[in-house]
């Protein structure tokens, strides 16, 4: 994420953006401006500025797990889209 100055701590992030989260993810931008579209992942609005929480990915991650488990690794396993609604 962000680098640190010589001497200094690297600092955590608490928000990303969109193309920050298509690389920690490992998925394309456009998926993550379509997943913020359905509202699949909550983000948050800074002025003109689009951004997620980190909270947000761990809690996605979190469901898309807990509907993998329900359903046996079926979807994963299909190849159909992982994707979950609120």
């Amino acid at each position: 994420m962000a680098r640190a100055r010589k001497g200094e701590r690297p600092m955590n992030k608490l928000l990303l953006t969109p193309e920050e989260t298509a690389q920690v993810m490992g998925i394309g931008r456009t998926k993550v401006y379509e997943l913020l579209r359905r509202g699949v992942i909550d983000s948050v609005q800074i002025g003109f500025s689009r951004r997620v929480p980190v909270a947000a990915l761990h809690e996605y991650l979190d469901r898309l797990r807990r509907r993998e488990a329900e359903e046996g690794g079926s979807a994963a396993a299909s190849g159909s889209d992982v994707t979950t609604r609120r």
